[in-house]
């Protein structure tokens, strides 16, 4: 066995880095010189949170910024800084700054939540370094010069609850040649005109996530994009213009009146929808040269038109390879059984609905039918407190019709999810 003496000092860096919190890390490379050489030279990690630590919110903020800079300026070697003072108050921009400027040699990530007065310009005191993922936090950004705040090898961007004008996010993607993924959370995007339009572009781009954001129009250029997820947004128009390389829509609690991702679809090997108003004819058709789509999530949808139906010959036939199928019960009347088309590779499928009804026990019987190689069913219900005699006999024939099922499909593993 290996005493902890005997170990190289680049091992105790990395045991020290992997604590992450400062108040830890401190402690800890009190333990000896040999692990305060450590912590000089080789810790690469380092976190101040302010719900790690209950006393942060004791000391004065003059304290802390003295506290903060005395343990970053005792390492040499930081590659990931974490300062996250979500409900404290604001900083000195001086520290902040010092903060900055000391690890921007060897920083390559940096995730920022700092109230400063005055503002800090990250994007100004961060450009032109090996930084590679930079997320930022209640912080506002402005006055963006591609041509000078660069971005040479940064990979990841995040920005929540940040303020910046569309001009300014569309300039920062062009300062970032190689960024593949985007995050925009609850952005205060300031817009030059009446209408609310933002076009976004990046030939490097592979992942975007876009929560709570409201725009008239919203334009993303990504030929290299694989995975969109736009959740509790309000959009007039979202349009994708790409080269087909997207794998993975997911749609979540989203109100847009015209959704776009392009022609080519051949590559989507996932669609999760969910809480969603479509109108299904049109969403089909968009999706139905998915050839290699491998999970399809239709939850809690609501249709544009009553008489729209689910085409579950059509899902088949369009199809072949989809593995994992998963229906909300809010489609019953419209999803129907029509034609003999099995879901040939389906091994997992979950239904769910929100108000018990006979025809459901129908619907899973139906479909578990067109499954030949199912192997796993998930049954999702609500189930109210206070239930009529109606509804518990309802629920008792249910019950009744999976045990039936259960004896029938006995290879099927079958589990139950209610609330």
């Amino acid at each position: 066995m290996v005493r902890m003496d005997h170990l190289p000092v680049e091992v105790i860096g990395n045991i020290l880095s992997r604590l992450r919190a400062a108040r830890d890390v401190v402690i800890a490379s009190a333990t000896c010189k040999k692990w305060r050489e450590a912590w000089r030279n080789h810790l690469h990690t380092l976190s101040f949170n302010s719900s790690d630590w209950s006393v942060y919110h004791d000391l004065t903020t003059s304290r802390l910024e003295i506290l903060i800079t005395q343990t970053i300026f005792q390492t040499t070697a930081l590659q990931c800084l974490s300062i996250f003072m979500d409900d404290v108050d604001e900083f000195s921009a001086a520290p902040v700054i010092a903060w900055l400027m000391y690890t921007r040699d060897t920083l390559r990530q940096l995730h920022y939540n700092v109230r400063t007065t005055p503002n800090v310009n990250i994007i100004e005191k961060c450009s032109r370094q090996k930084l590679e993922v930079l997320a930022l936090a209640h912080n506002s950004v402005t006055g963006v010069e591609p041509s000078y705040q660069k971005f040479p090898c940064l990979k990841s961007l995040s920005l929540s609850y940040v303020s910046i004008s569309a001009l300014d996010l569309s300039l920062l993607l062009t300062a970032c040649p190689k960024l593949t993924s985007l995050s925009l959370i609850n952005p205060d995007i300031a817009m030059s005109d009446a209408q609310a339009t933002m076009k976004l572009s990046s030939a490097s781009l592979k992942n975007i996530y876009v929560e709570a954001v409201s725009l008239d129009n919203f334009t993303l250029e990504a030929d290299a994009l694989e995975n969109l997820h736009l959740k509790d947004c309000t959009l007039e128009l979202f349009e994708l213009i790409g080269k087909g390389s997207l794998k993975e829509l997911k749609i979540d609690d989203v109100s847009v009146l015209h959704l776009d991702i392009g022609e080519n679809t051949e590559n989507l090997q996932i669609v999760d929808v969910s809480s969603f108003t479509i109108m299904w004819p049109k969403f089909y058709n968009m999706i139905s040269k998915s050839s290699n789509l491998r999970r399809l999530r239709l939850w809690g949808v609501v249709f544009d038109d009553e008489d729209e139906v689910v085409d579950l010959e059509n899902v088949s036939v369009c199809f072949p390879l989809l593995s994992h199928l998963s229906l909300s019960y809010d489609l019953r009347d419209v999803c129907g059984l029509q034609g003999t088309s099995r879901l040939e590779n389906v091994v997992v499928l979950e239904l769910g609905w929100t108000i018990i009804s006979e025809l459901f026990s129908e619907w899973v019987a139906g479909l578990i039918e067109r499954c030949p190689k199912l192997r796993k069913l998930v049954i999702y219900g609500v189930v109210s407190e206070a239930k009529s005699h109606e509804e518990c006999q309802t629920l008792a024939n249910f019950t009744s019709a999976i045990v039936r099922l259960m004896r029938k499909y006995m290879h099927v593993e079958i589990q139950f999810e209610y609330e």
